[in-house]
């Protein structure tokens, strides 16, 4: 990076897009800095709504964000979008798949979509997601949509980058509710009965009505339940009222939850851990020793990984008494 991140970022909040999008890419690929760049951003970030927009593969979720980030844009607003598709097994990106879905809305000024490969997380995001948003967030978006990659029950990790989430099904998906009852029925605060001009799309929105009446007691408020459908723009018009309410609470209490945060330091902490401890048995005598007794029949590998965490872990109580590390 050749400018300064100060720079940098007045460059972003005046509208650069190309300031934006390196800083992002800055931040994505773990470049050199990127640490400094999130340190920078943070205190600017805050107010933005966040909205998590997930569900089964097929559901059209690339089609509905795309109408709901139009309507944003229609009411005044600035857009964000982080189109979240599989990773290429080649080259780890993205296949940009949701990003050909949403063509219409590209070349709107106020909206900026960014595609982002999952990398294996089968939470369906990664930890970079969670800073790009941020990064967003400090630009000066109003709202960032997070359309996740479809995993199905897996796909709970959104709940930890969003201020609200949507759960999308649609009718046909077999086994009805059951489809989506478990894990994600229980992060979601809106649910979205989408490709309604499809049979079967009454039944399944009264399913989801009936389970969220039953779970009420257990989770207080009940989440909004609408039916839609983006070619006839059928219950577009009720689903843009619950955005928008979303929208204006958090305006009411902008900042991030104490749980985001809580799980945003845990999950920083288990990859700096998982690096350093990787890092430091990679070329170790140890690590090359278990191995060789595992070969050899002498031992197994849950007892070696035991013994070279405990290993680790005096090497630390050595340093913090005033020794140094030793391999």
């Amino acid at each position: 990076m050749g400018r300064s991140i100060k720079d940098m970022i007045a460059d972003m909040r005046s509208g650069d897009q190309r300031s934006l999008a390196r800083m992002i890419t800055a931040v994505e690929n773990r470049t050199q800095g990127w640490v400094d760049i999130m340190k920078a951003v943070y205190p600017l970030a805050g107010s933005a709504c966040v909205m998590g927009i997930t569900g089964s593969p097929g559901a059209g979720k690339s089609t509905l964000t795309n109408r709901i980030a139009k309507d944003l844009v229609e009411a005044g607003m600035k857009v964000g979008i982080i189109a979240v598709d599989p990773s290429s097994p080649f080259t780890g990106g993205a296949l940009l798949g949701d990003r050909l879905r949403m063509r219409d809305i590209c070349t709107l000024d106020h909206v900026f979509i960014r595609s982002m490969a999952t990398r294996g997380v089968l939470g369906g995001l990664c930890q970079a997601a969670r800073d790009v948003t941020r990064i967003l967030d400090a630009s000066g978006k109003d709202v960032v949509l997070i359309e996740t990659v479809g995993v199905g029950q897996d796909e709970i990790e959104v709940v930890r980058a969003s201020d609200f989430v949507v759960l999308v099904t649609f009718p046909g998906q077999g086994d009805g509710i059951q489809v989506i009852k478990a894990g994600t029925m229980e992060i979601a605060d809106l649910f979205v009965v989408n490709k309604a001009d499809r049979d079967g799309a009454d039944e399944l929105l009264s399913e989801i009505c009936a389970m969220l009446e039953l779970s009420c007691s257990v989770r207080g408020e009940i989440p909004g339940v609408v039916k839609t459908s983006c070619i006839t723009s059928e219950g577009i018009d009720d689903l843009m009222k619950l955005i928008y309410g979303f929208v204006a609470r958090k305006r009411k209490e902008p900042g991030p939850a104490g749980e985001h945060v809580r799980e945003e330091i845990l999950d920083l902490m288990e990859r700096e851990i998982f690096r350093t401890v990787r890092k430091s048995f990679l070329n170790n005598d140890a690590l090359a020793r278990g191995i060789d007794r595992i070969v050899k029949g002498k031992t197994d590998p849950y007892s070696v990984s035991f013994e070279l965490i405990q290993a680790f872990l005096m090497q630390d109580e050595d340093i913090s008494r005033g020794g140094t590390r030793h391999g």
